[in-house]
C-alpha cells in the first residue's frame, strides 16, 4: 500500500495551510519544511479521497490514514472504464468539468472506479489520439470557425464557354463539427460576409465568436494581438450581436476545425462533383447543399452519434436568435463633400447638409440606397441612381437662398419680369444675359420680388424704367430710387420705352432663353 512520506501531523497542517492560508503550494511546503512535490501529491490523495480540511479535522490519525492510502485493491479486480467519447462531448456543455464528471462517474462505478488522477490521466491518453481538431473543446454555441477551401470548381458560361473558377466557402461549429459549405464568385468582404450571414441562417442562430482568418477583404489591419476588423464586417458584427475574433497569423491551432473541416469537404463534397459540368453559381450551390446534407450525417468514427446530432445536441441550444431583419450587404467608400454639397458616386450626385461642405465623409451604398456617414452617424440618406450626370438633391440640404433659387428657372424670372412690366422684364432678362452664370442673377431677381411686394409693381416697374435710362440696370439701383422716390419724379418713363441696355462681354442675347 502507498505510505505517507511525511509525519501525519504534517499532513494535517498541509491540509490546513491550502484551505484557509491562501498560500501557493510553493509557499506551504517552505513553511511546513517539505517539497512542494510532497504537498502536491497530499492535496492529490485527499481530493481523490474526496477529504477535505473540516473532514480531515474530525478523524484521527489511523482513520485519516486509511482514507488517504488505502490499501490496494487485489490485482484480480476489474475497473470499470469511462466511456471518453461520452465525456469529451460532456465536456462541451456550459460548466462541465472533469471534477464533475468523475464524481457522477465514481457514483456509478462505485468500487470499481478510478481515483480522479488516474480517471484524468487515462481521459487525456485517450483524447491524445483525436485529430487536433475534434480534441479541442469549446463550449456549445461560442465558436463559429469560418475559411475559403484551396481548391475551386469550374462555372462554365453556357453562351460563351467562358469557364470561371467559384471559389468554395467553408464555416464549422466548434462544439459539434457542423459543417456548412458554398461557393461564391470571389472571395471579397461583400463574399465574405454574404457567406457568413447565410451560414447564420443555415445554422439558425448566432454563435457568441466569429472566427475568420486575416484576409485582407474582412480585416483592415492584421495584427497577432490587435487585428483592426474592416468596415463591413464591423456593421455584421454590430448588426448580429457577434464579436470577430480572428485567428493569430501563423498559428494553424487556432483554427484546426476549419482548417480539418475544409479538408472534409474537399474530400467529401468536392470530390465528388469533380466529373460534373455547371454552368451557373446557382446549380453548383444547389449540389453541394444535397451533398452537404449527407456530410452532417455521416456518424463520427471515434465520438458519439454525426455532425448533426452534435449540433443538436450542444450548438443549438445555446445559439443566440436571428435578428428580425437580415443584414442588407452595403459597400465603403470614402469621399468628400464638394463646394455644391454634393457627393459623387458612379457619376451621379447626392446632396449633403451644406454645413458639410469640405468634410471627408463614407458613403454607404447598397443596391437601391446611398448614405453618407460622418464618424460612422448618417447625415444623408438618397435612393440610388444611375443617371450619369445627374443630380439628386434635398431642399432641406440646401442653403436657404438656394432653396429659394431652386423654386425658380431663368424663364419663369423673365416672363414674371414681363408681366409686371415692360421695364421690369428688359432689367430682370439683364440680369439672365450679363452674369457669367445665369444662378448669379437670380438673387437680385428675388430682390426685385421683395421690393414688387412692398412698393407695388407700378411703382417697380417706374423704378426700373429710370433705371434703365441711368443705364444702371441692378437690383441696388432699383432699390435706391424707390427708397428715394426718385421713381415719382418722372412719371414720363411709366411705361415708356426703355433706353437700350449696357453692353457686357458674356452677353447671350434675347434669343437664349424661351418664355415658358
Amino acid at each position: 500500500m502507498p505510505t505517507p512520506r511525511v509525519h501525519m501531523s504534517k499532513i494535517r497542517q498541509t491540509l490546513q495551510l491550502l484551505a484557509d492560508s491562501g498560500l501557493s503550494r510553493r509557499q506551504v511546503g517552505a513553511a511546513l519544511g517539505i517539497s512542494k512535490t510532497t504537498v502536491s501529491e497530499i492535496a492529490l490523495y485527499a481530493r481523490d479521497a474526496g477529504i477535505d480540511w473540516p473532514m480531515a479535522s474530525t478523524l484521527s490519525d489511523d482513520e485519516l490514514q486509511a482514507r488517504l492510502y488505502p490499501p490496494p485493491r487485489p490485482r484480480s479486480s476489474t475497473r470499470s472504464e469511462p466511456d471518453y467519447a461520452a465525456l469529451h462531448q460532456e465536456l462541451k456543455r456550459p460548466g462541465v468539468t472533469l471534477q464533475l464528471l468523475w464524481e457522477e462517474y465514481r457514483g456509478g462505478a462505485g468500487e470499481q472506479a478510478y481515483r480522479y488522477s488516474a480517471f484524468c490521466d487515462k481521459y487525456r491518453a485517450w483524447a491524445k489520439l483525436l485529430k487536433r481538431s475534434m480534441r479541442q473543446i469549446h463550449p456549445g454555441g461560442e465558436r463559429l470557425f469560418v475559411d475559403y477551401a484551396g481548391q475551386t470548381v469550374a462555372v462554365v458560361d453556357a453562351l460563351t464557354g467562358e469557364i470561371r473558377r467559384a471559389q468554395i466557402f467553408v464555416a464549422v461549429l466548434g462544439a459539434s463539427n457542423y459543417t456548412y459549405a458554398c461557393a461564391t464568385w470571389q472571395q471579397t468582404a461583400a463574399d465574405w460576409v454574404g457567406a457568413i450571414i447565410a451560414t447564420f441562417e443555415f445554422i439558425g442562430g448566432v454563435p457568441r465568436l466569429l472566427v475568420p482568418d486575416q484576409p485582407r477583404a474582412l480585416i483592415a489591419n492584421p495584427d497577432a494581438y490587435e487585428p483592426v476588423t474592416a468596415r463591413l464586417m464591423q456593421e455584421l458584427g454590430e448588426h448580429y450581436g457577434v464579436a470577430v475574433l480572428p485567428a493569430r497569423p501563423g498559428r494553424p491551432q487556432d483554427k484546426a476545425k476549419v482548417e480539418v473541416g475544409v479538408q472534409v469537404v474537399e474530400r467529401w463534397i468536392l470530390a465528388r462533383l469533380r466529373h460534373r459540368r455547371f454552368f451557373t453559381l446557382g446549380e453548383l450551390n444547389k449540389a453541394i447543399a444535397a451533398l452537404l446534407a449527407d456530410l452532417n450525417l455521416r456518424a463520427f468514427k471515434k465520438l458519439p452519434g454525426c455532425r448533426r446530432s452534435a449540433f443538436e445536441a450542444l450548438d443549438a441550444p445555446a445559439l443566440r436568435p436571428l435578428p428580425a431583419a437580415a443584414m442588407v450587404l452595403a459597400q465603403f467608400k470614402p469621399a468628400r463633400v464638394n463646394i455644391d454639397y454634393h457627393v459623387a458616386f458612379e457619376g451621379h450626385y447626392y446632396s449633403v447638409p451644406h454645413q458639410h461642405v469640405g468634410q471627408a465623409v463614407e458613403l454607404r451604398i447598397t443596391t437601391t440606397t446611398l448614405e453618407v456617414l460622418l464618424r460612422r452617424q448618417r447625415i444623408a440618406a438618397h435612393a440610388r441612381s444611375s443617371r450619369v450626370g445627374g443630380f439628386t438633391t434635398v431642399a432641406e440640404h440646401m442653403p436657404a437662398s438656394h432653396r429659394a433659387h431652386r423654386q425658380w428657372t431663368p424663364a419663369k424670372l423673365i416672363a414674371w419680369g414681363e408681366r409686371i412690366g415692360a421695364a421690369t422684364g428688359a432689367v430682370v432678362r439683364w440680369q439672365m444675359e450679363h452674369r457669367p452664370h445665369p444662378e448669379q442673377g437670380y438673387r437680385s431677381c428675388l430682390g426685385l420680388m421683395r421690393l414688387s411686394r412692398e412698393y407695388g409693381d407700378e411703382r417697380l416697374d417706374a423704378a426700373c424704367a429710370r433705371a434703365q435710362s441711368i443705364r444702371a440696370p441692378h437690383y441696388r439701383s432699383v432699390k435706391s430710387i424707390l427708397e428715394c422716390g426718385l421713381d415719382r419724379r418722372d412719371a414720363s418713363l411709366l411705361g415708356g420705352a426703355a433706353s437700350p441696355m449696357p453692353g457686357h462681354d458674356n452677353v447671350r442675347g434675347p434669343g437664349y432663353y424661351g418664355h415658358h
